[in-house]
């Protein structure tokens, strides 16, 4: 097992290189100058190019490439541009809210998406089934945005029950924390919770077709034993499998529902560093998403093996 974690590891290193060069040189490619942006209209062609110098702006993309990889090597992910602090410190301000955020949407997303797809193959075939599968169906197809638009309009401002936007930190309370997440959450959930349910149905329907289930009902052992002893553990690896990827999808999904929500998160954070052109910020984030995800897919390999002991690791 340790071994395999080794090499594991060693493979991501390449592919995190691959990250920080897209994601450096596709930032250029987006058209706008951040000394520009930063001085004015009213600035001169001396002033912008004065500020580009000292900002490191003029300089080859390639050498602008190295010095920044060198310094993210170092631990040093730059300053903003914009923001007069590291992008470091930047970046930790702000991460509560989508960390918060994205875990309360995976664990929604797992709830409802897990029960429906199991009870939808052990009723396959009935209205129930259908049912669920045409509301999952429904739920792929909505953009998690609108659908924010839609629950801060019905439970917000027509009902009043919840708050419309903002963010309360967990240490003022988890109730109080909880009201004003429950509709981003919901919102970034119910389209995943969807795919998990349609990958927990069929890896459910596949197992329950197997030689050893139809075996351990033949012993007798009552229905509920056999679904959560031999079924939903049997059908876990799809199902965590989906859960990994998910997590990933929610972090970068919540750029757009925390701007729909004003929620003071990293999404924020990206959608201002685009409109500013503020290059060190924008990089800092993508990178920390793509390590987050890279670190998740590695984390669900290794439960593999927890989950399914007839895994091994050579």
């Amino acid at each position: 097992m340790l071994a395999y974690i080794v090499r594991r590891v060693l493979a991501l290193i390449p592919i995190g290189f691959v990250v920080t060069l897209v994601t450096f040189f596709i930032m250029r490619l987006v058209p706008g100058d951040p000394a520009a942006v930063l001085l004015g209209p009213q600035a001169g062609l001396e002033q912008i190019e004065e500020l580009r110098e000292r900002l490191g702006l003029n300089r080859p993309l390639v050498v602008q490439y190295l010095y920044w990889l060198g310094g993210m090597l170092r631990g040093d992910l730059g300053d903003s541009i914009f923001l007069g602090r590291s992008v470091f410190q930047a970046i930790v301000e702000r991460m509560e809210p989508t960390v918060t955020l994205a875990v309360l949407s995976v664990a929604l997303a797992a709830l409802i998406g897990i029960a429906t797809g199991l009870v939808g193959a052990l009723k396959h075939g009935t209205w129930l089934d259908q049912t669920f599968m045409f509301l999952g169906m429904l739920g792929l197809s909505i953009p998690n945005f609108w659908l924010g638009f839609m629950l801060s309009l019905v439970f917000a401002v027509n009902l009043g029950w919840l708050p419309a936007a903002g963010y309360e930190s967990w240490t003022g309370g988890i109730g109080r924390s909880l009201q004003f997440l429950i509709l981003p959450a919901t919102a970034l959930a119910l389209q995943q919770s969807a795919a998990m349910a349609r990958m927990t149905r069929s890896a459910v329907l596949e197992v329950m077709g197997t030689d050893y289930v139809r075996t351990a009902r033949a012993k007798g052992l009552t229905e509920s034993a056999v679904v959560y002893r031999h079924v939903l553990r049997n059908s876990l690896v799809p199902i965590v499998t989906v859960i990994g990827l998910s997590f990933s999808v929610l972090m970068a999904g919540a750029i757009v529902v925390e701007t729909v929500f004003n929620i003071p998160g990293l999404g924020r954070l990206v959608t201002q560093s685009v409109l500013r052109r503020d290059y060190p910020v924008i990089q800092g984030v993508v990178l920390l998403i793509g390590t987050i995800s890279l670190t998740i897919n590695l984390v669900v390999d290794i439960i593999y093996g927890l989950v399914d002991p007839r895994i091994r690791y050579e």
